[in-house]
């Protein structure tokens, strides 16, 4: 059986291979370079290419020693993309020639990967297999090649979205988000929006028009209401993403579900990570970053202006995380405002 997961257990369970050792040197003596017939060279891109027979992706993933071969190869068939995916090969340094491994997943900011012949310090000639996070936005990673999974890729990239086989996940996924198989080729923004309710943990409620979804025993859509709610939307305020003309409050409108879909714009999910509902990981970043309300007390002679720029943070941001001010000019002193 072939698959994104197959390639990743594979390639996993080598995790801790060292190469040989004699003379007092790592030699480049391994498995990987043994079966592909160029032993004692650098194997990193063997490694993969071993992991890829191995778990039966041996035509979605090319066989290659020589790094820019791999990325030509993924380039020729219209599979690569700047953007990480699940179960992607990656490729390191100019023109992708420097280094190679697997992407098993993503963040905003970080990528983790399996690697060969690299080392604790992230080496690309190095004396073993490593898990590895590396620094997503570096300028050491030069793409990403996205195998044509059978279940379908979890992807990165905006622009691939709505791609026969492709599942669009925004701005971090892992392995928990590969699809459980079947045909992808037809469908994708169906499957998109099947996928995104699996990914949530949340359960749908109500007609198409009215989709729900509970995380942590709460539910957040249209139809939903508490004091969970309320907060949701005063935190959401406090991210600058506010569009109430009043509230927010506990009874969940049109405003939260517009409010909402500006900060899945602002953390730079889109499609169906930004239709205004939220999912677990962007209910719990939006806490981390901005559920604790920060404030300032005005004092003589302070204006919006002066403040936003005492605090580092935009004017405009600053003004929609207080739209109690109507006259961002005038403002009395001991009148609390709040920072994005």
């Amino acid at each position: 059986m072939s698959g994104a997961r197959e390639f990743i257990s594979v390639a996993r369970e080598e995790i801790g291979y060292q190469e040989g050792f004699s003379d007092g040197h790592w030699d480049n003596d391994n498995k990987f370079g043994r079966w592909y017939g160029m032993n004692e060279e650098a194997w990193c891109g063997m490694f993969v290419s071993w992991a890829a027979d191995r778990s039966g992706n041996g035509d979605i993933v090319p066989r290659y020693a020589w790094c820019p071969a791999g990325v030509e190869w993924f380039q020729d068939r219209g599979r690569w993309s700047a953007y990480p995916a699940v179960g992607s090969v990656v490729f390191f340094g100019p023109g992708g020639g420097s280094h190679t491994g697997i992407c098993i997943a993503y963040t905003d900011d970080e990528i983790t990967t399996i690697e060969g012949n690299t080392n604790d310090s992230g080496s690309a000639e190095g004396d073993g297999v490593y898990l590895k996070t590396r620094p997503r936005k570096s300028s050491y990673v030069y793409g990403y090649g996205v195998p044509d999974f059978p279940e379908g890729a979890v992807v990165a990239d905006p622009d691939w979205r709505g791609r026969p086989g492709v599942v669009h996940f925004g701005e971090q996924a892992d392995e928990s988000d590969i699809p459980a198989g079947g045909d992808t080729s037809s469908r994708p923004a169906d499957r998109e929006e099947d996928r995104k309710e699996d990914r949530d943990g949340g359960t749908p409620q109500g007609g198409d028009s009215s989709r729900q979804v509970v995380i942590d025993g709460l539910a957040y859509g249209p139809g939903s209401s508490g004091e969970h709610i309320t907060r949701l939307g005063e935190t959401l305020v406090r991210a600058g993403c506010g569009a109430y003309k009043e509230g927010p409050g506990p009874e969940w409108t049109e405003a939260d579900t517009e409010s909402m879909r500006r900060y899945q714009e602002k953390i730079g999910d889109t499609g169906a990570d930004a239709d205004g509902i939220p999912g677990p990981r962007q209910l719990a970043r939006l806490t981390a970053e901005y559920g604790r309300a920060r404030t300032v007390t005005v004092r003589e002679g302070d204006t919006l202006s002066s403040i936003a720029a005492a605090n580092d943070v935009p004017l405009s941001e600053l003004a929609a995380a207080n739209p109690q001010i109507e006259d961002p000019d005038t403002i009395t002193p001991g009148d609390v405002v709040t920072l994005p």
